[in-house]
């Protein structure tokens, strides 16, 4: 429990001098997430802040959405042969009288970038499942500078402790409009860290996250761009490209999009209406 990082012999050469020394590798195990008992579904992931994962696993599943819906988390004993708890299952109580959807497989590969449905199929999957529309609130739009985007990723990255003894870890962060950082959390997937994040929301009664910024390293793949959608998120960033259904899907909902957010530059998808451009359209 809590097994963030592990220590491995490696074998180091620099400039043709070989030594041995121990390195510090960030750990990654299985979790294995049950609803009510019954198997759900398994993610490779860094061990801490499994709750939230679990929880914000399944808003993006539609099947939580309010704090009052969740019952209880719990490890489940007796995970191995002698009955030791391995801390890589954990079991989600929904609240009585909470509703639970027919989680199918087809219902549940549509999360993945591998799934073999079709785009249509997939858009339709978060259209009919998401709780809420995209929504900046009873204030005036979203309206973020340029500027403030830019300054985003150099935070996330000092944010980054356990990326800081390791090199292997990705993060995804939510930022207010006025580029405050709220929370950030790291694992060995991208998708984790933001269930993290928006199963961290659930439980301290946050969601929908209106008028946030959700920041992630690496590329913006459908799945980053679902979560985001069904927690309520206005504005995604990452620091890399999307993915075409990605930003199919940002189109249709409403979501602002911005990859290769790197430096002063970076490329808007989707959402313009909340970014402060100050330039003519390119041409072509």
């Amino acid at each position: 429990m809590g097994r963030v990082t592990e220590r491995r012999k490696v074998i180091r050469i620099r400039d043709g001098a070989v030594s041995t020394r121990p390195d510090t590798l960030v750990a990654e195990e299985p979790l294995e997430i049950r609803l009510n008992g019954k198997p759900l579904a398994i993610t490779m992931r860094t061990p801490g802040d499994d709750f939230a994962l679990a929880a914000g696993f399944l808003v993006s599943e539609g099947v939580l959405g309010e704090a009052h819906e969740l019952q209880n988390i719990v490890y489940c004993a007796g995970a191995t042969v002698d009955g030791s708890n391995t801390y890589n299952i954990v079991d989600v109580k929904t609240a009585p009288g909470v509703s639970i959807p027919d989680i199918t497989l087809e219902r549940n590969v549509y999360t993945t970038s591998s799934c073999g449905l079709c785009g249509k199929a997939s858009l339709d999957a978060v259209r009919t499942t998401a709780r809420w529309a995209i929504d900046d609130g009873e204030a005036a739009p979203v309206r973020l500078e340029p500027e403030l985007l830019a300054s985003l990723p150099d935070r996330l990255r000092a944010s980054q402790r356990v990326f800081d003894r390791t090199g292997g870890l990705h993060a995804a962060a939510l930022f207010t409009e006025d580029g405050e950082l709220l929370d950030i959390r790291e694992d060995v997937g991208r998708h984790n860290a933001v269930d993290k994040l928006v199963g961290r929301a659930l439980q301290s009664g946050a969601l929908p996250l209106s008028r946030m910024i959700l920041l992630v390293s690496g590329r913006a793949s459908f799945e980053l761009a679902q979560k985001a959608v069904m927690a309520g998120i206005p504005v995604l960033a990452a620091v890399s490209a999307p993915s075409s259904l990605a930003v199919d899907l940002a189109a249709e909902s409403d979501l602002t999009l911005v990859g290769f957010l790197r430096g002063a530059s970076m490329n808007v998808y989707a959402g313009e209406h909340r970014i402060a451009l100050r330039t003519a359209a390119a041409h072509g």
